[in-house]
């Protein structure tokens, strides 16, 4: 369940009921999501989840990896979380591997240090209670005052994210200073270059089983319909 804010701003409902419609807007137009790319081209598995790449659930056969490319600070990521993949991470508990990449735009000014922060935690063996945990308070940290607009206040985003790495039981000291270090900010430089090769230019962008996944429906529900089939269809179903 999503955590309540610890600050004022608009409900997590009510700023992804808006990012329900900016990314209808978007997929319709064509603007971003899963542009690029010629259609059934394999991205090599070295790409796109290399050793020791982060996963939020894993399948012990290997036969079904779903990879996605993400910004913390995009609202279409924040609204995919609250419609498609945080359900999908859970429905498919044990049968994909769903490995989480790092692909901070220019447009978002806190998309780097949210992706420095989930890196941080992951020194800390606990990546994946970071991921979850900036996409539950995203209204906290990613939005200004009126929530409508995206955030570019860095000192208050890194004293949540360090709250959220005490709740979450980390040591907060190494916390901080790893979210500065240079192992830190090479792994989401690497991440970065890697969504460059596999031809991920916007977010989120998803691959299963090496092949960039476009839908043709819209909205949420299409969406998520299309990319469940998919990974039915590669599990044989």
């Amino acid at each position: 369940m999503a955590k309540e804010p610890r600050g004022g701003g608009l409900s997590l409902n009510v700023v992804l009921t808006a990012a329900v419609v900016v990314v209808a807007v978007l997929v319709i137009g064509g603007v971003l999501l899963f542009g690029g790319g010629s259609d059934d081209e394999v991205v090599p598995a070295e790409v796109l989840h290399p050793e020791g790449s982060h996963t939020l659930t894993e399948a012990e056969d290997g036969e079904v990896t779903v990879v996605e490319f993400l910004d913390f600070q995009c609202g279409a990521c924040a609204g995919f979380y609250q419609n498609i993949t945080r359900d999908l991470e859970r429905d498919y508990e044990g049968e994909i591997t769903f490995v989480v990449r790092n692909l901070p735009l220019d447009m978002h000014p806190l998309a780097e240090p949210a992706a420095y922060a989930a890196e941080a935690a992951a020194l800390q063996d606990s990546y994946s209670q970071m991921y979850h945990a900036l996409f539950d308070n995203y209204t906290e940290w990613a939005r200004d005052d009126s929530g409508q607009r995206p955030s570019d206040d860095a000192e208050r985003a890194r004293e949540l994210f360090a709250g959220y790495a005490e709740d979450i039981g980390l040591d907060v000291e190494r916390f901080r200073e790893d979210m500065d270090s240079r192992v830190v900010r090479e792994r989401v430089d690497r991440d970065r270059a890697d969504a460059e090769d596999a031809g991920a230019s916007g977010t989120p962008t998803f691959f299963v089983n090496g092949v960039k996944f476009e839908p043709e429906g819209s909205g949420f529900q299409a969406i998520d319909t299309e990319l469940r089939e998919t990974i039915d269809e590669e599990l044989g179903r």
